[in-house]
């Protein structure tokens, strides 16, 4: 019903080096938590829910067009104010994860927003209930109705699935309690931990960093740090993801989903076979790709065999200079502005209005996000911004989402949200603009190898990586069907993925077994990741169609993203001549990063 939460600060900090960085103005969602209108907006949802349940239960079927348009734009006015709320109480507890009163609030929000909405969990199971005739003659009377189709087209895609209306309620009421708290307990106890590097404790985001160091005894020593500590915490985690697994069986089974992976494939819009094809083509790019570029990787480095903490080492002629924050946004906003001012005009209020919490600060979420919270406010943007050059990339990422988030609210709250092998497609676009920017710009031959060279080896981190990380869930999910996962059992399913996505380059030191324990998708969105590999080659397709003909390609793409979810990827992708159905898309897609590796390699010749 309203967005998932992510993550807030209080303190104003001045990296080294790195120029003022901005924090989030949260004051345009609410002032504070004991702000008169969070007392308001919760007294209005409760009263709102019962009155909708009282007017609409039991009475979908004999509602006329009109009628039920009203009803659709109250249960939107419901969505609004429940996701401004969560969006809020979500902001401010991320972004310091170890207060213990943003972690009540957010909480108690939870919990009183659940309760609030659990008359309403009749809307959808009603609906459905309603005969494909009598909905097509809804659609048919009412032009304003039928706009919203697409959000109800989802929700009968379900009903194959779908349980009684009282174990549906039962499932919607005890969610805080279910995989909301085992959440809450993998966040807080990510961002609790500390990690000792050279009589040192940091935090995961720095001890990650140093993984990317220039030094390679800087990256050995953050790499042992992080296997030691996530060795002592296994148990946690294996219970985490033993619990949520068990959970998610449990709940499939009973609604008849025929794989693990169901429910993501109906959330994403998204047909299986697709799905399939993407990965069976990543998964068949391997040797082409990954296998390619770090075999090339360790001859820059002067090393036969690579390990695990050399992956995003910096090549030995990249510059080590850090970039400070001015710098970061100029790159960004210029390239930006390249492709088309109104891109550069959609992004300005980020970086002015407090859109956009950039330090690293303890007990702040580590990584990076975009949250659209509701389309009457607008997006915030999270970074954890270090000054590295891959930083910069992320700023024009998580920018990217920005500018999809705002043109998409114009869909209003319900046809706003993308599916999320939909939602990447300005983030990577966005990445694509400032890179291609940097490398038309580049001064020499050697400027020109570390752009490709750092390039490839995000595409790598986003299309192969992310497509292991789908197999690893895959494999997880349906030995945890068979029973209780030990840690070992887990770390073995890690491994077995590793070696064939990384390549015969790799050697693989005691520890690495158990990183999957900190990565988020795993605990927050299961099968999440083959969206950043579906977004990827989307985009690369996408880019190429930009590159070779350019004429009336701009107005297509920004059509493209005020569509938000009201269309499904295949009418998206017609007016550029491309179909995600095709396994030649997927191709197309791939053989943009082996172009960039072609061209690595000629550099060597």
């Amino acid at each position: 019903m309203f967005p998932t939460p992510v993550f807030d600060t209080e303190n104003h900090q001045k990296g080294p080096d790195l120029g003022d960085l901005p924090e989030w103005d949260l004051t345009d969602l609410y002032t504070a938590p004991d702000a008169p209108e969070v007392k308001r907006d919760l007294d209005w949802l409760e009263a709102s829910c019962a009155d909708f349940a009282r007017d609409y239960e039991g009475k979908l079927a004999g509602l006329d067009a009109a009628a039920m348009l009203e009803a659709v734009l109250r249960y939107e006015k419901i969505d609004v104010v429940a996701g401004r709320l969560m969006s809020y109480a979500g902001l401010r507890y991320y972004q310091q994860t170890t207060d213990a009163h943003r972690a009540k609030f957010l909480s108690d929000c939870q919990d009183r927003i659940t309760t609030f909405t659990t008359p309403l969990v009749f809307w959808s199971l009603e609906f459905n209930r309603l005969s494909d005739e009598h909905v097509e003659a809804l659609w048919s009377a009412n032009a304003d109705l039928a706009r919203y189709r697409p959000v109800f087209d989802r929700m009968r895609a379900i009903r194959p699935y779908q349980l009684s209306d009282e174990l549906e309620k039962f499932l919607h009421d005890q969610s805080t309690v279910g995989a909301s708290a085992w959440n809450k307990l993998f966040d807080e106890t990510i961002a609790g931990l500390t990690f000792p590097v050279d009589g040192e404790d940091l935090g995961i985001e720095a001890t990650l960093n140093l993984l990317q160091d220039t030094d390679r005894s800087r990256r050995e020593a953050g790499f042992h740090a992080l296997s030691s500590v996530f060795k002592d915490n296994l148990r946690t985690f294996a219970r985490v993801h033993n619990t949520l697994a068990k959970e998610k069986e449990i709940e499939d089974r009973w609604r008849g989903m025929p794989t693990p992976q169901t429910g993501r494939h109906l959330a994403n819009h998204v047909e299986p076979e697709v799905v399939e094809a993407l990965r069976n083509a990543v998964v068949a790019a391997y040797p082409r790709l990954s296998h390619r570029y770090y075999a090339l990787k360790a001859r820059w480095l002067g090393l036969d065999r690579l390990q695990v903490w050399d992956r995003n080492a910096p090549l030995p002629m990249d510059s080590d200079r850090t970039i400070a924050w001015p710098e970061a946004r100029d790159t960004v906003m210029t390239a930006y502005s390249a492709f088309d001012p109104r891109m550069a005009d959609l992004a300005e209020p980020f970086f002015s209005k407090g859109w956009i919490d950039a330090a690293v600060k303890p007990g702040k979420a580590p990584g990076a996000f975009a949250h659209p919270t509701v389309t009457e406010a607008h997006p915030y943007v999270l970074l954890n911004y270090l000054g590295k050059p891959r930083d910069v990339m992320t700023l024009a990422h998580e920018l990217g989402h920005g500018v999809h988030q705002v043109l998409a609210a114009g869909q209003g709250e319900l046809l706003a949200s993308t599916p999320l092998t939909l939602a990447e497609t300005a983030s990577v676009f966005g990445e694509m603009l400032t890179f291609q920017k940097l490398l038309s710009e580049a001064p020499s031959a050697t400027e020109r190898k570390v752009l490709l060279a750092g390039k490839v080896e995000d595409m790598i981190n986003t299309v192969v990586r992310q497509i292991a990380f789908y197999d690893f869930e895959c494999k997880l999910h349906d030995a945890r069907r068979a029973g209780e996962l030990t840690p070992d059992d887990i770390d073995a399913l890690w491994m077995s993925v590793q070696a064939e996505s990384l390549g015969p380059v790799f050697d693989f030191a005691p520890g690495y077994e158990s990183f999957w324990s900190y990565i988020p998708h795993f605990v927050h969105s299961p099968f999440y990741v083959y969206a950043y590999a579906f977004g990827d080659g989307l985009v690369n397709a996408l880019y190429a169609v930009y590159r070779d003909a350019p004429e009336g390609f701009h107005d297509k793409y920004f059509a493209m993203l005020r569509a938000g979810g009201s269309m499904h990827h295949k009418e998206l992708l017609a007016p550029f001549g491309l179909d995600a159905a095709d396994p030649a898309f997927w191709d197309k897609g791939l053989g943009m990063i082996e172009g960039f590796i072609d061209e690595l390699e000629r550099m060597e010749d």
